[in-house]
């Protein structure tokens, strides 16, 4: 028989901080089955939170050197892991659709109650304040993140002929006002890339 190394004998307060911690990975799993309206840019379905969560994470190690200096890249890709987590309760809210921010905001809040609370009471901290700074969008790592995060869908739908604009009827204003004014405040340089190319998408439309 193969000999195994012993076991580490875990005290109760480590089984039961890996119990918390085990239990809150296995519930967000369910960020797996959360449909979003944005669809994949070979148009074969829509993506999910999770898909999008990474994509964005993505987004950041590869754009983070147009950030303010101020910005903790490393810090805006923990704020993103994070930021959609409610989802799993809430749903996706369209950017184009006809949605009571209002109400959504009470379900987010709730669902980050319920889901950051599942962690450790350190780690549910921690998680809940990152995730209200995203939210509240007031320092500059936020900022950058609410950029990030405004940034991919266009870019999506300007590389798959639309994309979801069409369905929901979108304007060049619109875009001016629901993503130009998050992304040039927190990533000007993104905005100047983007701005001309979907200026002259909608031209052509």
């Amino acid at each position: 028989m193969t000999q195994t190394a012993p076991l580490l004998d875990l005290s109760a307060d480590q089984k039961d901080r890996l119990d918390r911690q085990i239990d809150f990975l296995r519930e967000v799993d369910k960020l797996k089955g959360v449909l979003r309206a944005s669809r994949l840019l070979d148009d074969s379905r829509c993506e999910n939170s999770a898909e999008h969560s990474w994509h964005i994470m993505l987004y950041v190690a590869v754009l983070g050197e147009h950030a303010a200096p101020e910005v903790d890249v490393s810090r805006v890709i923990r704020m993103l892991l994070i930021h959609d987590i409610v989802e799993i309760d809430a749903g996706d809210a369209p950017i184009h659709g006809n949605v009571d921010h209002e109400a959504m905001a009470l379900k987010e809040a709730a669902a980050a109650d319920r889901l950051f609370n599942l962690l450790p009471a350190d780690q549910a901290r921690e998680f809940r304040a990152l995730w209200d700074e995203f939210e509240a969008a007031q320092s500059a790592d936020a900022q950058f993140a609410k950029a990030i995060d405004r940034t991919q869908a266009p870019v999506g739908n300007l590389y798959s002929g639309g994309g979801t604009w069409i369905e929901y009827n979108v304007t060049m204003d619109q875009l001016d006002t629901r993503v130009g004014t998050p992304v040039n405040r927190g990533a000007p340089v993104l905005w100047a890339w983007l701005r001309p190319r979907l200026a002259a998408f909608f031209a052509r439309a």
